[in-house]
């Protein structure tokens, strides 16, 4: 997710199949290491210590109906590059260049269980945003799909995205958004949800405690969970309930920087983040790794990888326990 601009709302709206707006207001959430280098930047054109319960370990082999592809981490850059992410590898492999049809700026990126990226870009006028939307992006050569583009409302036009799955045993999947807050209002309105197969929207709640209206980045996973990068000082990694937008437990990422680009995902165990400060810093982004398991938060996982880094997603497919 990029620099926060924009108003806040309290209705949620999104496209319906025909592409024809829906607004849903309130009355309908009570329905629920070292710098990279040459070879890490590739072209292809019990409770755990810090209070979270760790990610359960599964050995199931590969989820059903999942690709390869389905199962990396894929990041989206300022110069609206496509790549690929193997954490375990601390490998960036670039995909391509977006090609939909708008003069936008890439904002965030969620990625489906079919390997789809879902693209938030975000139209900047005058007086702040002006415009949002959704495009659906191959993650094997970076090409727009057919599928039309979906329209944000105001107040949703700069999103934080993420799938995750209805729970362990049932992977039908459900995307869930948040609006950056507004600089001027200082708040954002929480959490809202769409359901990727009919297209409909409905907003979710308020973020509780201390990170109520603060902005954040998602991330789900395949066993049903929702997390949440929010960009306080220090940053914290928190865990949401989807049914609510209420905050379950939050850790404080220490030794981090407060970012003005900044992305999110989970990966193996592990959470990502991607964080990086203003265009003129002359740094691109670092990745911190944060292990749920131990505490540990590894903020020279990856330093000054040579872009910008606006966007991550994971599909549910992704492992949820280290790999092999």
């Amino acid at each position: 997710m990029r620099i926060a601009i924009l108003a806040s709302a309290s209705v949620l709206l999104v496209a319906c199949a025909s592409n024809t707006p829906v607004i849903f207001t309130s009355e309908d959430a009570s329905t629920d290491g070292a710098s990279a280098d040459a070879s890490a930047v590739r072209d292809g054109s019990a409770d755990g210590a810090d209070g979270f319960t760790p990610i359960p370990i599964r050995d199931s082999g590969t989820p059903s109906n999942c690709s390869e592809a389905a199962q990396l981490v894929y990041v989206l850059s300022d110069a609206n590059d496509l790549y690929s992410f193997r954490p375990n590898r601390r490998e960036f492999t670039r995909i391509g260049r977006l090609t939909c049809p708008t003069s936008a700026a890439p904002n965030s990126m969620a990625i489906d269980r079919n390997a789809v990226a879902w693209v938030n870009y975000v139209d900047t006028g005058l007086l702040g945003d002006a415009a949002g939307s959704i495009y659906r992006v191959s993650t094997s050569d970076a090409r727009c799909t057919s599928a039309a583009p979906i329209p944000l409302p105001d107040g949703w036009y700069r999103l934080g995205m993420g799938f995750s799955t209805a729970s362990a045993d049932d992977v039908s999947e459900t995307l869930f958004v948040t609006a950056t807050a507004d600089p001027l209002t200082g708040s954002s309105p929480g959490l809202g949800r769409i359901d990727p197969a009919m297209l409909t929207g409905t907003p979710v709640g308020a973020f509780s405690g201390s990170l109520r209206g603060q902005s954040a980045e998602l991330t789900g996973t395949g066993d049903g969970r929702l997390y949440g990068f929010f960009t306080t000082t220090p940053p914290q990694v928190a865990q949401i309930d989807k049914t609510s937008g209420a905050i379950l437990n939050t850790v404080p990422m220490r030794g981090l920087e407060t970012p003005q680009a900044w992305a999110f995902s989970f990966w193996g165990g592990d959470f990502y983040l991607y964080t990086a400060p203003g265009a003129g810093a002359g740094r691109s982004t670092n990745v911190t790794r944060y292990r749920p398991s131990d505490g540990s938060i590894d903020t020279a996982y990856m330093t000054n990888i040579g872009f910008r880094i606006v966007g991550a997603g994971v599909s549910t497919c992704a492992p949820i326990a280290p790999p092999p």
